[in-house]
């Protein structure tokens, strides 16, 4: 435990996610024995971040206007939509180079046990696009996790009845350059149930 101001720095470095206490005793030491316009130049940019970025009107990305610049782009299709969790995500998939579609980011998944329903998650901007948009397929691509299963299973649910327009999901399953004898049984009956003809 240290005096002050330091563990209060540790403390609140300790609130990021993926950072563990003895990395933020790293990281505050770090910044203890930086130099001061290092110093200056990141609390600069944790101001303009607070101030000047906001999230995307239409479909919830990080943007610094009131449109991100991928629903500003005229050459993406309108008829597909790519629904992921966070922000991240959108990037995630955009390096694939493979999506040339639009994106709607949820801003979470459901976790009842966390207090997050439909309701705290942008499910309602989702049905008003797809009600005024033209359409034609909606990939769901949330983690292939608890929360993110459930989430999926939740937008199915709601966007079958839709006419015309088609619900996927991302495949899932064994990853590159894997071994078959180190996956999960889930992670191979997915491979299993997901396989497709060549």
């Amino acid at each position: 435990m240290y005096e002050g101001v330091v563990q209060d720095l540790i403390d609140e470095l300790g609130h990021l996610p993926g950072i563990g206490p003895k990395s933020a005793q790293r990281i505050a030491f770090h910044l203890l024995a930086a130099d001061p316009a290092d110093i200056s130049r990141l609390q600069d940019v944790l101001g303009k971040v607070r101030e000047g970025v906001q999230f995307c009107e239409i479909c919830g990305n990080v943007s610094e206007q009131q449109q991100c610049r991928i629903c500003r782009d005229v050459r993406r299709d309108t008829s597909l939509i790519c629904v992921v969790e966070e922000p991240k995500d959108v990037l995630a998939v955009e390096r694939t180079r493979e999506f040339k579609g639009r994106y709607h980011v949820l801003g979470g998944a459901l976790d009842p046990l966390s207090g997050i329903g439909p309701d705290q998650l942008r499910m309602r901007e989702l049905l008003a696009r797809i009600g005024s948009d033209e359409l034609k397929e909606v990939i769901i691509a949330t983690d292939p996790n608890t929360e993110g299963e459930a989430t999926a299973t939740y937008l199915v649910r709601m966007l079958r009845d839709f006419p015309g327009l088609t619900v996927t999901r991302l495949a899932s399953g064994l990853p590159m350059g894997g071994d078959l004898e180190f996956a999960d049984e889930l992670t191979l009956g997915r491979a299993l149930s997901g396989r497709r003809a060549l």
